[in-house]
């Protein structure tokens, strides 16, 4: 026993320190340190079984301290988790209205793709004289003609506005003058007579004024409304009609081009004739509103400037003339507000 306790500390002498040894391999594996333990434990307990320090033995001795790692531990996902499929979360019913969704967007963006493609060629071909374009002459005749109208009241609406503008400027000019006469007339007896005569035109001429420009005003606003209102509402419908004829003369271009070259596929053939149809359709159902349109708002533009007009013409006589009773009877006639412009508007608490 002592023998054997002896060449254990002759083994341990002979053993290079751990500090100076230059060699060590510092692995960083808990397996190193676990196999220290197991050869030291065996070397004390004085076992037959020997154990070299190498490389290839998964026991063998390590000079350096475990290096654990302390990173919070993944957990994978489970492709038996009912929400997750491939690493995504998807619900029970996600998965297929997501695909029909996607599905749906791109056979709307194809479609559009084409039919914007077919309508621009259409267009570059008319425009080159190498496409024959649908033609109703007597439809566009009414389409120019309904465009040049309301080019010519757009030109009368601007010209009256510029008109109750600078008579709106005379009229305040009006009233300026006519407290300036009355004000003179306070400081002025020896001309109070003449001051006050002028000051009471004056006023008059501002009442008068005032009636007119409520007359302009209900005519510049009757025929706003009909330009840029009623006509442009026909108009909206009459761009949505071009845009339908140049579409239905691409798909008919088209079916003409297609039919010498799909004699075997029946199924392509049937897919340009349904698409044809289906333009053709919409060109005529948008000719026909266009048609009962145009028809309405003629009649409708025909009565509105009737009106407009015999008031523009009775409150400008009446007012050049002189005659105030006329000009008040006008505007009772037509049921027009007196509101002045000089007017200062009160409060909220007042209305």
């Amino acid at each position: 026993m002592a023998e054997r306790e002896r060449s254990i500390h002759e083994m341990l002498k002979d053993t290079p320190s751990m500090n100076d040894s230059c060699g060590a391999v510092h692995t960083g594996t808990e397996g190193g340190s676990l196999g220290m333990g197991i050869g030291m434990g065996m070397g004390v307990s004085g076992s037959n079984s020997s154990h070299s320090i190498g490389t290839g033995n998964p026991l063998s001795m390590s000079t350096s301290l475990p290096l654990r790692n302390h990173s919070a531990p993944t957990t994978p996902m489970s492709p038996t988790n009912p929400h997750t499929t491939n690493g995504f979360l998807t619900s029970a019913d996600g998965s297929s209205s997501l695909i029909r969704t996607s599905a749906s967007k791109i056979d709307s963006l194809k479609n559009w793709s084409i039919s914007t493609y077919k309508c621009t060629r259409q267009i570059m071909l008319e425009k080159l004289g190498k496409s024959q374009r649908t033609v109703d002459s007597e439809l566009e005749a009414q389409i120019e003609q309904l465009r040049e109208t309301q080019r010519k009241y757009l030109s009368i609406l601007r010209l009256t506005r510029a008109f109750s503008s600078h008579f709106q400027h005379v009229v305040a000019s009006q009233q300026s003058l006519a407290d300036a006469f009355a004000d003179l007339a306070q400081k002025n007896p020896e001309l109070q007579k003449e001051f006050i005569c002028n000051s009471e035109t004056q006023r008059n001429l501002t009442k008068n004024g005032e009636l007119l420009l409520n007359a302009l005003n209900f005519f510049i606003s009757s025929v706003n409304t009909l330009c840029n209102k009623t006509i442009d509402d026909t108009l909206l419908t009459i761009r949505q009609y071009e845009t339908a004829r140049i579409e239905f003369d691409a798909y008919r271009m088209d079916l003409e081009n297609s039919k010498p070259e799909l004699t075997q596929a029946a199924s392509s053939l049937e897919e340009t004739q349904r698409s044809f149809a289906h333009h053709k359709d919409q060109y005529e159902k948008l000719r026909g509103d266009v048609a009962v349109k145009m028809q309405f708002l003629d009649e409708n533009r025909i009565k509105v400037m009737h009106k407009q007009l015999i008031l523009l013409h009775n409150a400008i006589a009446a007012y050049f003339s002189g005659n105030a009773m006329a000009l008040e009877s006008t505007l009772k006639q037509f049921n027009i507000k007196l509101k002045s412009p000089n007017n200062i508007t009160g409060s909220w608490l007042e209305q």
